[in-house]
């Protein structure tokens, strides 16, 4: 594992470590998830796109009238 810094107002960490009290765990494994999340999502954007490119994205059908819509 590698190490990074980072620098945040005094405040925010603050915050971020009562956060971390409070879910038992640390202000470092916060940081960890938050960081796997980015990632992940990251990647579901790119499946996402890819998919949207192979099916052509969706397209909206005709309007249907009152009438048809309401039809029992």
């Amino acid at each position: 594992m590698k190490n990074i810094t980072l620098s945040a107002e005094g405040e925010l960490i603050q915050q971020a470590r009562e956060v971390a009290v409070r879910r038992k765990t640390t202000l470092n494994q916060l940081f960890r998830d938050w960081l796997a999340e980015v990632v992940g999502q990251k990647d579901r954007e790119k499946s996402l796109e890819k998919i949207w490119k192979q099916t052509g994205y969706a397209e909206a059908g005709g309007k249907f009238p009152r009438e048809e819509m309401n039809a029992r």
